[in-house]
């Protein structure tokens, strides 16, 4: 089918301007929905508009939305794990008639229906963020990956979850912002583990029709494709939106049938192939990206790349003004001036670079359009030293950038020593780098029955005012048998999950050692540490086995148990990390710890809402200085869940001596065995000493009363600091306000 032929469109009204989506019913190039998924048309009387809910992702975070679709779903699996547009499009219809007919259900879906017709229809929802958007002013936030629900797999991890939680708080603030990224038809990677501990990649392709995607349409109604031009061949690229409440998410897909076969798989898979395909999708992203809004008819007044993987939406940038006969300095600095760049590590492997002569074969055409030299293009993303340094990508966006930030104070710190070489050659004022640290989408993260407990006890409206410190100062009212029944249950939830997925791990192996591996042996009482990140080895997840006789101690003691739930996938091509993930597994099998050491296979953000919820303590061991920031600590803290980390990342400004612990040397200490010996030791010994015997401490009600101080504390003083919220503001304040103003120069 041509693009001509391909569908009707239908159209939405976003900001007040119209936004266009191809029909899902229709087979177009986008190769979208058969038709036996369509069932918009077939929905009950008083129903119709249910898929339309479903569709949006904001039912994924709003509590009355979540609570509708889990009452449609009627399944113990139920809650944030649910997909509620597979959900709509797969449920029996006789289910469907019977929710229908329940006076309960209908009451429940006109509320929330009436919620979400006034959250999409609202505008200026907070004064700052209108001030942002005067003029028009629009924030196209680019990035390789975006994690805003476990039922759209296209992201990999912290950086992808970040994306997604910067989306939804713009929806939610009323920030003017689209989100630009891919479409990753077989995402990241599903995991398994071999009878021996080793990672296992299993490819799962996703099913279009069940994930809450359309095709993107020109104001024209005709589906959105663009073209990019590589060595020998022009590139089509297809664009699907996703929408995340109010914030229009673009995802790139070249798996067109116009495409030579290597181009149709170059956006399968997200960090996969070897170097030559990572530049080819960055190209895509950047170039192709700018692409599509010229090509949807949006203008944005700020431009953000997150990490050095969108950098090229500079260089095209670039072009444009060029090719309308701006000379290049002042087309440089008028580039320069909207875009800002956020970079998110100092690992140099999170950086990509590739070799000059890779450059010169994709972009060797191009860069004569910006009036621009081989040498010249080039020496833009040299980091250090002369020609024999490789192209880094993140270079290349501090560069073309007129405002960067990084993630943490001290990764600020951090990174204006990494990128001394080129902040003194940019133009003033744009010659630092500003610490803005992350933050996580608080109503996603935050348990519905904490949600209850904190409407009670903090006000209705704690929601609309959680970035506010004073709201947290009523904490201490919520009396200290509720919260440690509310913490009680969340936690026997966990368990039940775990005992859920260690049975369907007996019977796809019949093999009773991977169940005991998934948590089968686990108990409520025990002192629950969770250890789950993505695995690599800066990020130590074996610290916690390095003594293994103290550990089998610690864990074994009848009096007071202590277990540990692990969890993370390690990157395809990182062998060190799945060694060090095989560690982990094969410790989760030793008979000597009897079961009390657990990995969950598959970590996504369905899991990791289970565990920063549901355990009691949450382990964080990198090696200082390498962890930029970090959020599941923030998601554990706002749950009551403290932190015992290392001193490092947002755990430096966020520990105050009253609600976790800090271990281990801080930054200056050298890497290696000796820094891991005294890290460990100084692990065990806070264990010991400290963590085990204040959650161990009860009245004689049974109730930890000083370890329920400690919880609070933990939410008082973490929850409004590192919230998205306050991260969202900072950014307009300290990033997209100047650039805007900027651009209007």
């Amino acid at each position: 089918m041509t693009v001509e032929e391909a569908g009707a469109a239908a159209v939405a009204t976003w900001r007040g301007r119209t936004l266009h989506f191809c029909s899902i019913g229709c087979r177009s190039i986008f190769e979208s929905a058969p038709e036996q998924y369509d069932r918009a048309a077939a929905l009950p009387v008083g129903l119709e508009r249910l898929e339309e809910l479903a569709g949006n992702m904001w039912c994924t975070w709003d509590r009355g939305a979540r609570a509708l679709f889990t009452m449609l779903d009627a399944s113990p699996r139920g809650g944030s794990e649910v997909s509620p547009f597979r959900l709509v499009r797969t449920i029996p219809a006789a289910r469907l008639e019977a929710v229908a007919r329940d006076p309960v259900f209908r009451t429940c879906y006109r509320q929330v229906l009436a919620e979400f017709d006034a959250e999409m229809g609202s505008s200026g929802k907070a004064a700052c963020h209108a001030e942002a958007g005067r003029g028009g002013g629009l924030v196209a936030y680019f990035s390789a990956e975006f994690g805003v629900h476990n039922s759209l797999p296209v992201y990999a991890g912290g950086l992808g979850v970040l994306a997604g939680d910067v989306t939804k708080e713009a929806s939610d603030l009323g920030l003017p912002m689209i989100g630009v990224g891919f479409m990753y038809p077989q995402g990241y990677l599903r995991q398994r583990m071999s009878a021996d501990g080793w990672q296992e990649e299993v490819v799962e392709s996703l099913e279009r029709g069940l994930a809450p995607i359309r095709p993107a349409c020109t104001e024209s109604g005709q589906p959105c494709v663009v073209r990019l031009d590589l060595p020998g061949r022009a590139v089509s690229v297809a664009v699907w939106v996703v929408r995340v409440g109010r914030v229009p998410l673009y995802l790139m897909d070249t798996d067109l049938a116009a495409n030579a076969a290597t181009d149709r798989t170059l956006s399968a898979r997200l960090y996969g192939g070897d170097q030559e395909t990572r530049l080819r999708q960055e190209i895509v992203l950047g170039i192709g990206g700018v692409r599509l809004l010229r090509a949807l008819g949006i203008a944005p007044r700020v431009w953000h790349a997150n990490e050095g993987h969108a950098a090229f939406i500079m260089v095209e940038r670039l072009r444009e003004l060029i090719d309308a006969g701006v000379p290049l300095e002042r087309a440089l600095d008028q580039a320069r001036a909207s875009t800002v760049f956020t970079t998110h590590t100092p690992v140099a492997a999170g950086h990509d670079v590739f070799p000059f002569w890779l450059i010169e074969r994709y972009l060797g055409v191009y860069w004569p359009t910006l009036g621009l030299d081989r040498d010249r293009f080039l020496a833009l993303g040299v980091h250090t030293g002369g020609q024999d340094r490789p192209f880094n990508m993140s270079a290349l966006g501090i560069r073309l950038s007129g405002v960067r930030s990084a993630v943490s104070q001290r990764h600020a710190e951090v990174s204006r020593k990494m990128w001394a070489p080129l902040l003194p050659a940019l133009p003033a004022p744009a010659q630092s780098i500003v610490a803005i640290t992350n933050g996580v989408h608080v109503p996603t993260w935050v348990a519905e029955e904490l949600d209850e407990l904190y409407r009670r006890y903090l006000g209705e409206g704690w929601g609309a005012r959680h970035d506010d410190p004073d709201v947290w100062a009523h904490v201490d009212h919520i009396p200290d048998e509720e919260l440690w029944d509310t913490h009680r249950r969340l936690k026997a939830r966990l368990m039940a999950r775990l005992r859920d997925r260690a049975r369907q791990r007996w019977k796809e192996h019949r093999d009773s050692t991977r169940a005991l591996t998934a948590g089968a042996l686990l108990a409520p009482e025990a002192l629950t540490l969770g250890f789950a990140r993505r695995f690599a080895t800066y990020k130590r997840a074996s610290l916690l086995l390095h003594d293994p006789e103290r550990l089998r101690r610690l864990l074994t003691d009848e009096r007071r148990p202590v277990q540990i739930i692990f969890a993370g996938k390690a990157h395809p091509a990182d062998e060190p990390a799945k060694r060090v993930l095989q560690k982990v597994y094969r410790a989760a099998m030793a008979p000597a710890y009897e079961g009390r050491v657990a990995f969950v296979e598959d970590y996504d953000m369905g899991v990791a809402r289970l565990l920063v919820q549901g355990v009691d303590v949450w382990v964080n061991t990198p090696e200082p200085p390498l962890e930029a920031s970090g959020t599941s600590g923030m998601k554990a803290a706002l749950n009551g869940i403290p932190n015992l980390s290392v001193p490092d990342g947002w755990w430096l400004e966020g520990y105050d001596g009253t609600n976790g612990w800090v271990v281990g040397m801080g930054g200056e200490a050298e890497a290696g065995p000796a820094r891991d010996a005294a890290d460990a030791e100084a692990l065990y010994r806070c264990l010991e000493a400290e963590v085990v015997p204040l959650f161990h401490d009860r009245d004689v009600a049974g109730i930890p009363t000083r370890w329920i101080a400690m919880m609070k504390r933990s939410i008082e003083t973490v929850t409004p600091r590192f919230s998205a919220r306050r991260m969202l503001k900072q950014y307009v304040t300290e990033m997209y306000l100047p650039a805007g103003a900027a651009r209007c120069a």
